[in-house]
């Protein structure tokens, strides 16, 4: 199917522009969200008549999520989460979870502003796009951890499951010369004394 569309699409096109996509595409996602209109003579004419006014509409709203844009981009949220001593989440953190803790900190973002490839099942600090308009994408630093201290650690720069793993064998290291010099794991010779 061929459309007009009305604003900037990413990896389809620029405003003005007609393009052939896939009739699903267009019925159930451009044409319903005013995104297109279907490219055939009367539409081409009212788009031309119209052009004027969509684009003004378009800088406007380009503009106001570019001010939005400012305040949001590079802010960081702490999220805490279960997860297992690899640093595993029990679960994992997707777009909505992203909206809600950029809302709860008094940003205003839907979760389909969020720009995931896959879900975020692992602690630590990750960078996530967030699309304000087709224009506008920043970036936000989601801080995953399992607790309030952690986060503060990772977001110093530690990597805290790497120092955990190297904590845990120091201490097993402690623990076994404790046992090697308290007498454990000598031998006993046949006549009951201890062999060195």
């Amino acid at each position: 199917m061929k459309v007009i569309l009305l604003e900037r699409v990413e990896r389809l096109g620029a405003l003005g522009d007609t393009v052939t996509v896939k009739d699903g595409f267009a019925r159930n996602f451009l044409l319903p969200r005013h995104k297109a209109l279907r490219a055939n003579n009367a539409n081409m004419k009212v788009f031309e008549a119209q052009r004027a006014e969509i684009e003004a509409r378009n800088a406007k709203a380009r503009e106001a999520a570019g001010g939005q844009g400012e305040t949001l981009d590079g802010t960081q949220y702490i999220m805490i989460r279960q997860a297992g001593e690899t640093g595993q989440l029990y679960g994992s953190v997707t777009g909505r979870d992203v909206a809600d803790a950029v809302n709860a900190e008094g940003g205003k973002i839907e979760r389909a502003m969020v720009v995931l490839d896959k879900p975020i099942k692992t602690l630590g600090l990750h960078e996530v796009k967030v699309r304000l308009h087709a224009e506008v994408i920043i970036t936000v630093a989601m801080n995953i951890a399992r607790s309030m201290d952690e986060a503060e650690r990772q977001a110093r720069g530690e990597n805290v499951i790497a120092m955990q793993f190297e904590e845990d064998a120091r201490m097993d290291a402690d623990a076994a010369a404790d046992m090697i010099q308290g007498g454990a794991g000598k031998a006993v010779n046949d006549a009951g004394g201890m062999e060195e």
